[in-house]
């Protein structure tokens, strides 16, 4: 919500009264002097909406922050034009609301387009969250990057590499809208105060790296040449439940410089469904997107949700270093998961971090079954998810 500044408000005012982490404000307002703030500059804060409400008879800013708890001072703010003295039936004024309540609805076939909507909505609702695009799909969709936290270690959390693992993006999403809920609200999660982990760690999120390949697993299908191209891919079958790659039929997981060739030599050399590395490493849009980011950001470490298994895979090539696996077994401590350093696999982009970073990577394969996962799975893989999600902040 936004507010306008009134003589002798400062932002130490404003953490007070709406009981909010002044960091959270200050990051809300990029490029705001908070020694110097104007009367009529409008700040943001962070965590809280507004509505709008028509009075009643016997209505009062006092009645009303009872009703709705929140402090009287809060109503003069939000209603800095309104003569509290004399209120008129009909009249319209503006409420604060503390935001309680999940944004995010994770349990549901999650399109792209439905993130970028719950995107919307927690940025507007937690402006100190940062976002920007990494880079565009083949068909031209954004992909979209997140950053919530001032600490100078940087990890990353990605989801959706393989299109048909599409229920890992929304297990993402409902994390960080828990986190954001629990850091505004100064609650905790399992325990724990989150708001140390805010200033420990800059979290840096790309929750669904292969945004066509998600949605035409989901049945919203390409227009031409791409509806063609990817049926011939598919059998001839318009049923692309077990798609795994991009739309260009690259399996996006395979595209990276880490032993590539050897992961090409036993995998397909056409596009498909799954398992074509593509002509070269990093061909693809997604993955150049994913590698640039990473260049960037420098991270210590990244954790690459996948589905399905209960498994996390921490090695490669013996170039991991000896932190990964004082992580790997915290992370199955807390969710139950089995560690395993090593598999008969290459050209992943976890094996890539570690190859060229020798910084901890994790492939994290959540829930068991089929891919894709039913949704009635979604609570419990969220549940075992959790601490893992915690433990990559404060390790």
């Amino acid at each position: 919500m936004e507010i306008s500044v009134k003589q002798g408000d400062s932002l130490w005012y404003y953490s007070q009264l709406f009981k909010m982490n002044i960091q959270l404000i200050i990051d809300s307002n990029e490029g705001i002097d908070a020694g110097q703030l104007f009367i009529g500059q409008r700040i943001k804060i962070p965590g809280f909406l507004t509505i709008q409400l028509a009075l009643e008879k016997g209505d009062s800013f006092w009645a009303i922050a009872q009703k709705y708890k929140v402090p009287v001072a809060a109503m003069y703010t939000v209603n800095p034009k309104v003569d509290a003295s004399s209120l008129q039936v009909g009249q319209v004024i503006q409420v604060p609301l503390r935001v309680t309540w999940m944004l995010v609805k994770g349990q549901q076939e999650y399109t792209y387009a439905k993130m970028v909507n719950d995107l919307a909505s927690l940025i507007q609702v937690y402006p100190f969250v940062g976002k920007s695009s990494i880079g565009a799909s083949v068909l031209g969709k954004e992909i979209p990057g997140l950053s919530i936290g001032k600490g100078d270690k940087q990890v990353n959390y990605n989801g959706s590499f393989h299109a048909n693992e599409w229920i890992t993006t929304p297990v993402i999403m409902t994390f960080i809208n828990d986190y954001l809920l629990a850091l505004t609200n100064q609650t905790s999660i399992r325990g724990l105060e989150v708001y140390p982990l805010y200033q420990q760690t800059m979290l840096s999120i790309v929750p669904m790296v292969n945004p066509d390949g998600v949605n035409l697993v989901l049945n919203e299908l390409p227009s031409e040449p791409w509806l063609s191209f990817v049926t011939e891919w598919n059998n001839g079958s318009r049923d692309f439940s077990d798609w795994k790659a991009n739309i260009r039929g690259v399996d996006l997981n395979d595209q990276f410089p880490a032993e590539w060739e050897l992961e090409r030599e036993r995998n397909p050399k056409v596009p498909g469904p799954r398992d074509y590395g593509g002509e070269s490493p990093l061909s693809e849009p997604e993955t150049i997107a994913m590698a640039n980011l990473t260049k960037k950001d420098d991270y210590a470490m990244v954790l690459a949700f996948h589905t399905q298994g209960e498994v996390i895979y921490w090695g490669f090539e013996n170039l991991e270093p000896p932190e990964s696996k004082v992580i790997v077994e915290e992370f199955a401590r807390v969710s139950g998961y089995e560690p395993v350093q090593t598999i008969d696999s290459y050209a992943g982009y976890k094996d890539w971090f570690i190859q060229d970073w020798r910084r901890p990577g994790f492939t994290i394969e959540l829930g068991s079954g089929v891919n894709p996962l039913p949704l009635s799975q979604f609570d419990e893989i969220y549940q075992e998810a959790l601490g893992i999600f915690l433990a990559g902040l404060y390790l």
